[in-house]
């Protein structure tokens, strides 16, 4: 295989910006263009334009494409009206977690589902794979579309100026199809910041000329290019999983405190069920380690894998951690045992490279956007 990175439509235009570039899950991809500090703030408090070319978009459809789906993931997809989305998830026979998904439900018998880059191939084989036997087709459409998220306060506005669109009918997962800055596109109320915005798939061919202008219609609203760096800290505060940290194939949903994504109560077999049902029970009888929230009470930084402590043993990992932008203070989500995950809980800290320091326990998410 090609260990050569792809490129996004984009390519040209982020270098030409003078983005600072990374291989991420095979794809080269924008880190960030000048401060992440920045750029975090901006989809806070106006918005920020993001290239999400990456993710991997698989279509399903045909007479019994919601048997396909309701078979190969765990959650109901049959009950997803046409113009709307889902958060669900695909697990393997033994529970553990593939992917967490997105499906659109985009006409009568036509599916679309969003994996996350680093997993795309992972779920087109399975679902492919659970499709025998059924009246479906299953298509890899990830060189079908580019993506371009617009996150931030001020993002309806923008979009609003250059789409036909009715943004203000649009709810939060839901999508619809119109016309943005003169070119076809999937408009979609979904992302992954903690703030309102719209993910738009569009042609490959269109890309650059719709970057070019949401850029050009939020230059007076303090619209910014943003990067994975920033991505990243946004989806922490907000509390939002992270494949491959707070979700892992050596996890269930119920493990990651995301039981309520399984539907047990949907028509039919779904792989994992068994699985699934056991896990659930074990849950309900033995509160597994929770995810939580910590809060430093100093500079330093936690990082994944880091243990988390309380009377010099070890009752915890961090899955993810870095500075928050938004507190000011460095925060991580981890998964803690239960006696250890009341909000408030004393006596808790991190291991950072040999010495004990404090946090305080909280709820998640560390951020919620006032509606």
């Amino acid at each position: 295989m090609s260990t050569t990175p792809r490129l996004t439509a984009l390519d040209a235009l982020h270098r030409s910006l003078g983005a600072t570039m990374t291989d991420f899950a095979g794809w080269d991809m924008p880190l960030r263009y000048g401060s992440e500090r920045d750029e975090h703030n901006a989809v806070r408090t106006r918005a920020g334009l993001f290239d999400l070319s990456h993710m991997g978009e698989i279509t399903v459809t045909g007479p019994e494409a919601v048997k396909v789906l309701d078979y190969a993931l765990v959650g109901n997809i049959g009950t997803i009206g046409v113009g709307r989305a889902r958060y669900t998830m695909i697990c393997r026979e033994d529970g553990g977690i593939l992917d967490d998904l997105i499906v659109y439900r985009l006409g009568e018998t036509e599916y679309m589902v969003v994996a996350n880059a680093s997993n795309a191939q992972t779920v087109l084989d399975a679902v492919t794979e659970r499709s025998a036997g059924f009246d479906a087709e299953v298509r890899d459409d990830r060189d079908a579309y580019a993506l371009i998220a617009i996150q931030g306060p001020q993002s309806p506005g923008i979009l609003k100026s250059v789409t036909d669109a009715d943004l203000d009918t649009l709810k939060y997962y839901a999508g619809l199809p119109g016309t943005v800055a003169g070119v076809p596109a999937l408009i979609a109320r979904t992302g992954y910041t903690g703030e309102d915005g719209f993910e738009l798939f569009v042609a490959p061919e269109h890309a650059e000329g719709l970057w070019r202008a949401l850029t050009e219609a939020g230059e007076g609203a303090g619209l910014i290019p943003c990067g994975l760096s920033c991505r990243d800290t946004l989806r922490l505060e907000a509390g939002m999983p992270l494949y491959g940290h707070e979700l892992t194939t050596s996890l269930t949903p119920f493990d990651a405190g995301l039981g309520r994504v399984v539907k047990f109560e949907k028509e039919g077999d779904f792989v994992g069920r068994g699985a699934l049902e056991s896990a659930a029970e074990s849950a309900a009888a033995k509160a597994p380690r929770k995810l939580v929230g910590l809060i430093a009470e100093g500079r330093r930084v936690p990082r994944a894998g880091f243990s988390v402590l309380a009377g010099g043993e070890v009752v915890g990992e961090v899955t993810s951690g870095a500075p928050s932008p938004t507190l000011g203070k460095p925060i991580a989500m981890a998964y803690v045992d239960a006696e250890h995950a009341a909000p408030g809980t004393s006596g808790v800290g991190v291991d950072i490279r040999g010495t004990h320091e404090v946090y305080e326990v909280v709820a998640l998410p560390f951020y919620k956007r006032q509606k």
